[in-house]
């Protein structure tokens, strides 16, 4: 296939500068590979740590808002705002449990949005084992249900999680739990609750999730058990715990959520805002850094482009007294700048890749993590190759204009 003359004309510029040509495909090479592996680094680290939370966080938590009740609280509830109440609020006492909730569970499952719908009783109590105390929380729940929602078997260490439906009193505790008070499964250890007497609880499972703050004071029980901890009969919840087919939109189902029942329903979202925060610094701090890669390799094919300009200065003029026109000589420019991309871009989307998977290689043995969590994502690579075809035309485009502007007869003339 014979070449536009133009095309001829710009491939036999690079290939005479040779040396120069590879030096901007390789600074353009770089900045799309580290695009990639930057891109592939923060969206695998992010999806982890999204996934982490989802194993010990719903979608949407309802559960009884604890607030000191008020004038403004009670004319609502009389829906007559002219009402003149007299109240003293600290004698308005609020239960911490939510009424009727397995009723409220049927409403919630009507919903097409939900998937999983399970009830928990929440207790903060204090562990003993022989001498040492250290504060937790216990979480009262259907193992079952809990399993399917948050996978917990994916975190045992040891131990079965069934057992907990099996054994009176059994108990799965996390790690860090069980390193603190030196307990193993089949050990008995001592739990207290706040409204409670103390209860001997066996330890059934270990369970893992990496999260310190989880692993370090979080136990499972049967709801039962854990009713009986605070002294409560079985109709007693404090949490409704659900997910959602979508948990982007897990903020507006918890907002339908709280109009049907009443209740405060904490999203996902806000549940985890400092974690979403540090995504977005993240990210802002590793998009600079590929920004300014991507910037020097332009200001290097700006460089090369510019240099060509000065070293065929009478070549370009000897061209226009030929008859090229200013847009033929800016498109023989720039098909160099976009070939130098191509170049580079391909080449890094290659190098890219290859880094990408080798540091997904690297064993970390970090609890349950046990390589570094990279992706795979295609679209970084169609967003490298894009990017840093830009980069070059935006280089290449003032040296081309540059160009395109010769006077032949200034320059012959001399």
């Amino acid at each position: 296939m014979k070449l536009n003359v133009n095309t001829e004309i710009a491939l036999t510029y690079l290939a005479t500068r040779k040396k120069q040509t590879m030096v901007a495909a390789m600074g353009v090479m770089f900045g799309i590979s580290m695009f990639i592996f930057m891109q592939s680094l923060m969206k695998g680290t992010n999806d982890y740590f999204e996934k982490m939370s989802f194993n010990s966080t719903p979608h949407i938590r309802l559960y009884s808002e604890n607030q000191v009740a008020d004038n403004h609280m009670l004319v609502n509830f009389l829906k007559d705002p002219s009402t003149k109440v007299l109240t003293n609020p600290k004698q308005l006492i609020q239960t911490q449990g939510i009424i009727n909730p397995y009723g409220i569970i049927r409403e919630i499952k009507a919903n097409p949005q939900v998937t999983n719908v399970t009830p928990q009783v929440a207790a903060d109590v204090i562990y003993t084992s022989g001498s040492v105390q250290i504060n937790g929380n216990v979480a009262g729940v259907n193992i079952d249900q809990e399993d399917k929602m948050f996978d917990v078997q994916g975190n045992m260490v040891s131990g079965d999680l069934h057992d907990l439906n099996r054994v009176n009193n059994g108990l799965l505790i996390g790690k860090g739990v069980a390193d603190k008070l030196s307990l193993h499964v089949g050990d008995n250890i001592t739990v207290t609750s706040g409204t409670g007497s103390p209860t001997i609880m066996r330890v059934v499972g270990i369970f893992a999730t990496t999260i310190k703050q989880v692993d370090d004071t979080k136990s499972y029980a049967n709801i039962v058990q854990a009713q009986n901890l605070l002294g409560k009969d079985r109709s007693y919840v404090t949490d409704i715990k659900i997910n959602i087919r979508d948990y982007n939109n897990a903020p507006e189902v918890a907002r339908d959520l709280e109009t049907l029942t009443g209740y405060k329903a904490e999203d996902w979202v806000k549940a985890n805002e400092q974690l979403k925060a540090a995504f977005k610094i993240r990210a802002v701090i590793l998009n600079s850094v590929i920004g300014v890669i991507l910037l020097v390799a332009g200001f290097g094919i700006y460089n090369i482009l510019n240099m060509t300009i000065y070293e065929k200065i009478k070549e370009i003029a000897i061209l226009k007294a030929q008859g090229f026109s200013g847009p033929a000589v800016t498109s023989i420019f720039l098909q160099q700048a976009i070939y130098i991309g191509l170049m580079g871009g391909i080449v890094g989307v290659i190098c890219g890749f290859g880094i990408t998977y080798m540091v997904s290689r690297i064993y970390i043995g970090a609890g349950t993590l046990k390589y570094l969590p990279m992706s795979f994502y295609i679209p970084h690579y169609i967003e490298a190759i894009c990017f840093g075809i830009l980069t070059t035309i935006a280089a290449g485009f003032f040296p081309a204009r540059k160009a395109s502007k010769v006077d032949p007869v200034t320059i012959i003339r001399g």
